[in-house]
């Protein structure tokens, strides 16, 4: 809704406001006429603001989402994450965290984050690159899989247009360089060598 329809709209349901304190048992039918009119306008002012659906549910959350009747709030998306976390409290699944030592006392709050050993350990990524002529640049989309990195510069060597060099980084919280294919030369970017 942007300003000028609200502006409209508060109007409207005002005047509407003024004409319900001035209505009585002795008013007119064409002040009757006037107050249908300026509901008319009121609600098609009302149409044209409201975009969005009506709200099948009372989460704040997914106001349009499924409907579950059993649940508080009636949003079947909010009421399948309880019964999840409900049922892995149940069942014991629940993350607790370390165990505590000798000096812990008992009834110490765990964190939400978790501790070191529940993080989950860096992850491991092949990196194509190609040398331009100046650097290695990436050339492909870093893969998961070597074999799959290694197929990839493969059939990059045998394209149309292949680079003068090609190599394979290992990214595994520090590079590693696993192979290299051709020589990159150093190429200056003056034509006849900056004469």
């Amino acid at each position: 809704m942007n300003h000028a329809q609200l502006t409209a709209l508060g109007r409207a349901l005002r005047l509407l406001g003024e004409h319900g304190e001035a209505l009585g048992a002795d008013s007119p039918d064409t002040k009757l006429h006037e107050v249908k009119a300026d509901l008319k306008r009121a609600l098609d002012l009302l149409e044209e603001t409201v975009t969005t659906a009506v709200p099948t549910t009372r989460c704040a959350e997914h106001p349009t989402g499924p409907v579950d009747e059993g649940a508080v709030d009636l949003c079947l998306l909010c009421e399948t994450r309880r019964r999840a976390a409900r049922r892995s409290e149940v069942n014991g699944s629940f993350a607790h965290g370390r165990p505590g030592g000798p000096d812990d006392s008992p009834d110490r709050t765990q964190s939400r984050y978790g501790v070191r050993a529940d993080r989950p350990q860096p992850q491991q990524r092949w990196l194509p690159e190609v040398w331009n002529g100046q650097a290695w640049q990436l050339c492909g989309t870093p893969r998961r899989d070597r074999h799959e990195a290694e197929r990839y510069l493969a059939a990059e060597r045998r394209s149309p247009r292949p680079g003068m060099a090609y190599r394979l980084v290992h990214e595994f919280t520090d590079y590693e360089v696993l192979r290299i294919w051709g020589t990159p030369v150093k190429i200056d970017i003056e034509p006849m060598g900056n004469l």
